[in-house]
């Protein structure tokens, strides 16, 4: 189980002076589900696609399977399967008809076909639908479709980029029941990518956290959780600045962050300790508008790591983007 198939040595992704990706080292082991999280375009899926041979790195080097992604290419190829974050199948065919091209493909004669698709279609239970036209299905059909094809040709590795992006919540849970499923069932190993916190929680065995291309954490969900604090207060106040001075003389807060007039505290026996801190808030004239008590979630990793919320992180993105198009378009006008 802690045999490393995948490992990446300072990969690096460059377009022009941008590095998508920035040295990024890691190691994933045999067996388990390993999570990219953050927001969009913090380069997760430029990772994948490097892994999976479909991009060229700019420097660094990498193995999945113990291949090189440079000099092994087809070996790769042939032991990883990915599910794109864009729909791929042909809606024109039907379900079994999709995954038997998929195999054909992969050269498995015809009864390894057979067989492996009556595997594929009742692990993502799809067998009562195999014959009706993709184009019909509801949109995590599609989905569960798509990862049954990924595993049609028996691979080691899946990658998986974003599989839950645009479902609703209830087909979203049920898709990461048949990716637990297929990890334990198929004892493939499993990559994927999402920025949704509470998807990476759930699934993943371990989880690294991606900014701006670097890896700025990378563990066991409960251990990233567990080293900000055991519990979060959330507290919103009329002067958070004024309030966040005061508290930070409090040696029993581990940690002080705040957002708007939001102060998130870090601390030990928080149901103790709220009290104390809207005692003192009265005391200093501070008005408290709400409080609450919870425990940490992989929102609060991100945000004691990088001062920002993944939606503000993505926001700040689109931002840069529309910037950079803007000056782009502003210099091709001067050509």
């Amino acid at each position: 189980m802690n045999e490393h198939i995948i490992q990446t040595i300072e990969l690096t992704k460059k377009y022009g002076n941008i590095k998508a990706v920035d040295n990024v080292s890691l190691g994933i082991r045999r067996g388990e589900i390993f999570g990219l999280l953050g927001p969009n375009g913090a380069g997760k899926t430029t990772i994948i696609k490097m892994l999976a041979t479909l991009l060229k790195p700019t420097s660094g080097s990498a193995e999945v399977w113990h291949h090189n992604i440079l000099k092994e290419q087809d070996a790769v190829r042939r032991s990883i399967g990915i599910v794109f974050q864009d729909p791929s199948i042909d809606t024109e065919l039907t379900g079994r008809e999709n995954l038997d091209f998929h195999a054909r493909m992969y050269g498995l004669n015809k009864e390894k076909r057979e067989k492996r698709i009556a595997e594929v279609l009742d692990l993502v239970e799809l067998n009562d639908r195999a014959k009706a036209f993709v184009k019909f299905y509801s949109g995590g059909m599609q989905r569960r479709l798509e990862i049954a094809r990924g595993l049609m040709h028996y691979p080691k590795v899946l990658f998986l980029d974003e599989p839950t992006l645009g479902l609703d919540a209830q087909t979203r849970h049920r898709i990461w029941e048949y990716i637990k499923r297929l990890n334990k069932a198929q004892k493939v190993t499993v990559v994927l990518t999402t920025h949704y916190m509470e998807e990476a929680d759930y699934l993943c065995d371990r989880v690294a956290i991606i900014d701006h291309g670097k890896i700025i954490a990378l563990d066991k969900p409960n251990n990233l959780k567990n080293a900000i604090g055991e519990d979060i207060i959330s507290i919103q106040v009329s002067d958070g600045v004024k309030f966040s001075d005061i508290l930070t003389k409090i040696e029993f807060i581990k940690r002080i962050r705040l957002h708007d007039d939001f102060l998130f505290l870090s601390v030990e026996n928080g149901e103790i300790l709220i009290p104390r801190i809207l005692r003192l808030a009265h005391e200093e004239g501070v008005l408290v508008h709400s409080v609450s008590l919870r425990k940490p979630t992989l929102e609060d990793v991100f945000l004691t790591f990088t001062g920002r919320t993944i939606r503000e992180q993505e926001a700040s993105v689109k931002e840069q983007n529309r910037m950079k198009a803007k000056a782009s378009m502003r210099m091709g006008g001067k050509r």
